[in-house]
């Protein structure tokens, strides 16, 4: 996705239908495209083929962010060196684009944890030893809590949930 549109990793795991010349199709934003000027997509060769000759290199397109197939619940995917004094979560199979991830502390305080430009919410101090409980909500206002998730360094606890597919 191009700069402007990534928004500081805030589209990284959305959708976008997409629509060229010859086709069209959904993909799932995955990374930054530092090169490209707002509103391009840079996409994989199978993407593209299905929109036009791959010979072409550049097309005209149009497109606009639609809710991911939800294929089962959300995974928290805890970062590599991830620890109980430092903890950086990427939130993967969401239906739709992140808002806010929060996680409670013992004392039952909810602690907003910010996003970073490479798609991973980071808690500097940590989040403790787990298991967790995490609040997720999407860019439409839907909240997903879920309690219980263990700590897994380098891989992924499920959640219990997904968000609905609204902004169709």
């Amino acid at each position: 996705m191009n700069a402007e549109d990534y928004a500081n990793s805030g589209v990284c795991g959305a959708c976008a239908h997409v629509k060229g010349p010859d086709g069209e199709i959904t993909v799932r934003i995955v990374d930054l495209c530092p090169e490209c000027v707002h509103g391009d997509i840079d996409l994989s060769p199978d993407a593209f083929a299905l929109l036009a000759p791959l010979e072409k290199g550049r097309i005209p397109i149009s497109w606009q962010f639609v809710p991911c197939d939800g294929a089962g619940t959300i995974r928290y995917h805890f970062k590599e060196g991830s620890n109980q004094w430092w903890t950086a979560v990427q939130i993967r199979n969401h239906r739709n684009a992140i808002a806010k991830f929060e996680w409670k502390s013992d004392d039952g305080a909810w602690h907003e944890v910010q996003r970073l430009e490479y798609n991973y919410f980071v808690e500097d101090k940590g989040m403790g030893p787990g298991p967790y409980t995490i609040r997720v909500t999407d860019v439409y206002g839907s909240v997903l809590e879920d309690s219980g998730i263990p700590f897994i360094e380098a891989g992924d606890s499920p959640g219990q949930g997904q968000f609905p597919a609204c902004g169709m």
